[in-house]
């Protein structure tokens, strides 16, 4: 299939290496103002995507995210990121990338050429119809992304790309597809840099409003979030104050006892039952 490579069109820019230090950071900054108005565009296919992983993980479904390079390091990074801020066990959403663990602090030779892995590793973690699969390409031509959307497809499993050419090799296999179309990159073919925001971008959006909806945010605060550090303890701490006017004290103590400020705030209001 003959689609256009956007990502690889040459800069708008050139001659870098002859620009000041400001003019390059200006020109970078000019550039990256236009990715959230590129993700803006994508809003009602990302709609579609948490719907389905919302009503899939009510049931006890899982989000599994795979991609290469930096598209697999921001999807294993979304993924870390979830048991922290949102308490959720990290079953919940897995990231795969080409290569496994290694490759995201070192390039694997080949490893995003092979159509099958992907699909292996999957299996692997037992995944099924109760699942999702988000395929993350920033190109879209990725076979290791290719070959597992098309199998989950066949498996009747939601699908999902996420990639910044129109029309692409990779969007082709998957259900809903998601595709920011962010232009050429200040570094002609550099895909770290506009693409990999509008991901990171997308991602955030993904699993923030699905935890949002799963229960996992009071209000507007984190109220599940791991207390694995003194930051977040004396952050959880302030939130029990304000919501049960307690003194830091006596805030900090039900934290610590409870676990999670969550955990905390409904046992104080079972208590005064």
């Amino acid at each position: 299939m003959s689609f256009t490579k956007i990502t690889e069109q040459s800069s708008l820019y050139d001659n870098l290496e002859q620009k000041s230090v400001l003019e390059i950071l200006t020109e970078i900054n000019q550039e990256d103002q236009k990715v959230a108005l590129a993700v803006q565009k994508t809003i009602p296919e990302i709609e579609k995507l948490v719907t389905g992983i919302v009503a899939r993980m009510q049931r006890g479904g899982r989000l599994f995210y795979i991609g290469a390079g930096t598209s697999g390091r921001l999807g294993v990074l979304d993924a870390s990121e979830i048991p922290p801020t949102f308490g959720m066990p990290d079953t919940y959403v897995i990231g795969l990338i080409a290569g496994g663990d290694v490759a995201l602090r070192n390039p694997v030779e080949a490893a995003e050429d092979n159509l099958e892995k992907a699909w292996e590793e999957l299996i692997a973690h037992k995944i099924d119809q109760n699942d999702v699969l988000v395929g993350i390409a920033a190109s879209g031509t990725t076979p290791y992304v290719i070959g597992a959307l098309r199998r989950a497809r066949e498996k009747g499993i939601l699908t999902a790309a996420i990639c910044c050419n129109p029309d692409s090799p990779v969007a082709a296999e998957a259900e809903i597809k998601i595709e920011p179309i962010v232009g050429p990159e200040y570094v002609t073919g550099s895909t770290r840099m506009k693409a990999g925001t509008a991901q990171k971008m997308v991602l955030n959006m993904i699993t923030t409003s699905t935890m949002i909806k799963l229960g996992r945010v009071k209000g507007n605060r984190m109220v599940n979030m791991q207390l694995t550090n003194q930051k977040l303890v004396d952050r959880g701490t302030r939130m029990i104050v304000d919501e049960l006017g307690l003194s830091y004290e006596q805030a900090k103590n039900l934290l610590l006892l409870h676990g999670s400020v969550k955990n905390a705030i409904n046992s104080y209001h079972s208590k005064k039952e």
